[in-house]
């Protein structure tokens, strides 16, 4: 009889042992799901949270940021999402207000080839909000943010496309940076 209890204790022990490392176990991959989806795009965030992101992105010397950081975005086919473009004034020997403007292209030689021949037309119409501003006031020191949102078709290639950001002032070119998209399945 004693054999048979202390089997029972130890069976029970195991499940209760076995139960709290499942809930560690879910509650791990919860934090790390949530971490991962909080740093993924542009386009849930306020333009007061957007412009906090990208301040933080910013260095000393940097005249423009991109958000998410890792310069990465995963879009899956029929949804939307984007990019936080950050333009800081770090003219020298300028005092006052200048007047910026961007744009973002397609930078990418080989996306025929790797993306099964879609155009260069194509991929810039997939951007709906954002594809360029005018007008950019920025006093010395400031900077401004922007959103670039992107909108994938169903059928779009599932690849990666690298798009440049082009930034200019009233008196030439200023400062250029790269992201790309991932297109995923949907």
């Amino acid at each position: 009889m004693k054999t048979k209890h202390g089997a029972m204790e130890m069976s029970m022990g195991t499940i209760v042992t076995i139960v709290l490392l499942m809930s560690v176990l879910v509650l791990g991959l919860v934090l790390v799901n949530t971490i991962f989806k909080s740093a993924k795009g542009a386009i849930d965030l306020t333009d007061q949270q957007l412009r906090s992101e990208i301040s933080k992105i910013f260095s000393e010397e940097s005249k423009i940021a991109i958000y998410p950081g890792t310069k990465l975005v995963e879009i899956k086919q029929e949804s939307t999402d984007g990019v936080g473009v950050g333009i800081k004034n770090l003219l020298q020997g300028q005092a006052g207000t200048k007047t910026f403007s961007y744009e973002a292209v397609v930078s990418d030689p080989d996306l025929g080839r790797k993306c099964g021949g879609v155009s260069e037309e194509t991929v810039t119409n997939w951007i709906s909000t954002g594809r360029s501003e005018q007008n950019i006031p920025l006093a010395s020191g400031d900077f401004s943010s922007q959103k670039i949102l992107l909108e994938i078709p169903v059928g779009a290639p599932l690849c990666t496309i690298r798009f440049r950001v082009n930034v200019n002032t009233e008196d030439g070119a200023y400062a250029t940076d790269f992201f790309d998209i991932k297109i995923k399945a949907k």
